[in-house]
């Protein structure tokens, strides 16, 4: 029988009747270790204080900012490799298929079947709202 605890091991061979303790440190467990939540402001640690967005944009608005740092608003981005996605003008969900005739996006045959009863002018006020410069003849 072998019973396990902390970083000794109770070895009992029923054969020799010998009961032998021997004291093995676990590599992998550091006994300096101390773990991050234990403690806290009790033991010297700075408890983080949560700060709202209201004012986090003011701490922010306070920083030397130049005029040529970067921000989120004048930060340059090359175009994407990916292709962009193709949602339906109709339901918004993804696309797959477009329509020869109206060149409206749909997704489903029920949709297929609605955009073919559309009237002209419908047609070009959902490509318009796309933003295609397709006109429909």
């Amino acid at each position: 029988m072998e019973t396990m605890n902390e970083n000794k091991y109770l070895n009992t061979d029923s054969s020799t009747g010998s009961v032998e303790a021997t004291s093995k440190p676990l590599p992998f467990k550091d006994p300096n270790f101390i773990h991050s939540s234990i403690g806290g402001a009790a033991a010297g640690k700075k408890n983080r204080t949560w700060k709202n967005l209201k004012q986090i944009l003011a701490s922010e608005r306070a920083l030397p900012w130049q005029l040529n740092d970067p921000s989120y608003f004048n930060i340059d981005a090359p175009p994407s490799f990916k292709p962009a996605k193709k949602y339906s003008d109709i339901s918004g969900l993804p696309a797959s298929y477009t329509d020869p005739q109206s060149k409206l996006r749909f997704s489903t045959i029920e949709e297929f079947a609605y955009i073919r009863m559309l009237p002209s002018d419908v047609v070009t006020g959902y490509l318009a709202l796309r933003k295609a410069t397709s006109i429909v003849s």
